[in-house]
């Protein structure tokens, strides 16, 4: 028997915003729209939806803003028509990173074997953990596994100040199913005489891995509930879905995976990119073009500079205002974690590009990763700051 949870923060990005505008504790807020700068937001003035004009979109929102349908993903000018007087602040993705490292940390102490899904959930693999404990004789086992998912609950806590919610289940596709059941803050129990009353009357998209055209194809089966998928002939699925995506949606309505919590994996990039709240010139936006592009470079040798690696290959991605993206590369002789350095080759990548559009987005990667230990060089700061054809 395993007892596997998934954690997921609540309302994640919202709920650090929070911490720092306490003032706005149980109104209706969304995160979204534009990066955090320096003094973005005064202390007292928050905008609302019905103020803004652009393209953004909703990254996150508050279980009040969810009230009235507004949800992540949703463009920030429909969230307007839905809830007008939403407030809507800027994202900080460095301290929603601080918050997700710190929030990380506290579930290791209590239990180590855990599987990074993103920014604000993990998997964690808690079945050495409730057998090898003197409760687990005497208490039922799943008993001892709730006592462990309170604990990291209240680690998670008393470190950050945020809540999360728990699933715990034999398998990693029911947590992540049992997670969203009692949110915020919940923790919810699933064995597998459960999945008949808790988990086969929801609708088949909450399994993760059939998303929106597979759940309409299935509506089109008259399928709409897991339970009607777990009892669909398998023959039917892989006829409309093919043998190896059939079979797996008849395995996952019923409750079966077999997928280990895998606790490490080596990343095989590591990026930054940042799409631009209006689309910038190339030459009438030439100066705000190459701070930003600086800065990214910036940012992602500080990422491999905390995660302890060095990388040979340099990225460059670009989005033009017609959304067709671009990517160009070049492999360096030795790996480098530098700033300056980075920026240089990424920098020559950006001489390979058309640059006759407006430019949407920008982003930065560093491929084919090492770890060098204690020669991972600093990051240098430039003499002058370049320029974007530099």
């Amino acid at each position: 028997m395993r007892f596997i949870a998934h954690l997921d923060m609540d309302a994640f990005y919202a709920s650090v915003e929070l911490l720092r505008h306490p003032q706005l504790c149980g109104k209706a807020v969304v995160i979204g729209g534009r990066r955090r700068t320096v003094d973005a937001l005064s202390s007292t003035s928050f905008p609302t939806l019905k103020e803004y004009t652009g393209r953004g979109v909703i990254t996150t929102a508050t279980y009040e803003a969810r009230a009235f349908g507004v949800h992540s993903g949703m463009g920030l000018m429909k969230a307007a028509q839905l809830a007008p007087d939403t407030l809507l602040l800027p994202a900080d993705f460095d301290e929603y990173r601080r918050y997700s490292r710190l929030f990380k940390d506290a579930v290791r102490a209590v239990a180590s074997q855990i599987e990074d899904r993103g920014i604000d959930e993990i998997y964690i693999d808690l079945t050495d953990f409730v057998f090898d404990s003197a409760a687990a004789v005497t208490d039922k086992p799943w008993s001892r596994a709730r006592d462990v998912g309170a604990s990291i609950q209240r680690a998670v806590r008393d470190a950050t100040g945020l809540s999360c919610s728990i699933g715990i289940t034999p398998n990693k596709l029911l947590s992540k199913i049992a997670s969203d059941l009692e949110k915020p803050g919940g923790l919810t129990i699933l064995t597998e005489a459960d999945i008949a009353t808790r988990v086969w009357p929801l609708a088949v998209r909450k399994v993760n891995g059939i998303g929106p055209k597979a759940s309409a194809r299935l509506e089109m089966l008259g399928i709409r509930s897991i339970g009607e998928l777990a009892k669909a002939a398998p023959s039917l699925l892989v006829e409309h879905f093919g043998k190896s995506y059939g079979a797996w949606m008849h395995e996952a309505a019923n409750g079966r995976d077999e997928r280990p919590v895998v606790i490490f994996s080596e990343p095989k990039s590591i990026s930054r990119e940042t799409t631009f709240e209006r689309d910038l010139h190339p030459v009438r936006d030439r100066e705000q073009l190459t701070g930003i592009f600086t800065e990214l470079c910036m940012k992602v040798a500080a990422d491999l500079q905390r995660k302890g690696y060095v990388g040979k290959t340099i990225g460059l991605k670009l989005r033009y205002d017609n959304f067709k993206t671009v990517t160009r590369d070049c492999t360096l002789d030795e790996a480098t974690g530098d700033a300056g350095a980075i920026r240089r080759a990424a920098g020559a990548c950006l001489k390979r590009v058309p640059l006759d559009r407006r430019i949407r987005l920008i982003g930065v990667r560093v491929g084919s990763l090492s770890q060098p230990g204690a020669d991972i060089q600093e990051r240098s700061s430039a003499a002058r700051t370049p320029t974007l054809f530099d």
